[in-house]
């Protein structure tokens, strides 16, 4: 059941994908919103391959990551979801992507502050070092 949950964003952007891609007329804004959201989410898998067994579904605090992504980024993995669906909105190019992309923010806001406060109550001054050497 724990290697379902991994995977089930992914397979849900991925149908995303497919639903764009087959249903969405190919020009200019299609091919800039598909480049974004192509490189968008190698970078959202890249992260979570290097959270590797640190990624849980639910929030727990096993290793502080701090190599790859993680040397630039709090959360990479939010960080790239969210522009690999805003690039999926854009390439769709219908105000129901963008809606989409704005209900996303405040569950993936709320899921990162819960886990900023399990990592500073684990780790202590070395998450907050970490804090102040690293982007959102």
């Amino acid at each position: 059941m724990k290697d379902q949950l991994y995977f089930v964003d992914v397979i849900v952007f991925l149908g995303g994908v497919a639903a764009v891609v087959g249903y969405t007329p190919w020009g200019a804004r299609f091919y800039a919103g598909m480049a974004l959201t192509a490189v968008s989410f190698v970078l959202w898998i890249t992260a979570r391959v290097q959270l590797g067994a640190s990624f849980t579904a639910r929030v727990e605090a096993r290793k502080l990551v701090t190599m790859g992504l993680y040397s630039r980024f709090r959360d990479p993995i939010y960080f790239f979801a969210f522009l690999a669906y805003l690039g999926l909105a854009i390439a769709w190019g219908t105000a129901g992507g963008f809606v989409i992309v704005a209900l996303m923010i405040p569950f993936q806001m709320l899921r990162a502050k819960k886990e900023r406060v399990v990592l500073e109550r684990t780790f202590g001054e070395e998450y907050r070092a970490y804090q102040k050497r690293t982007l959102f």
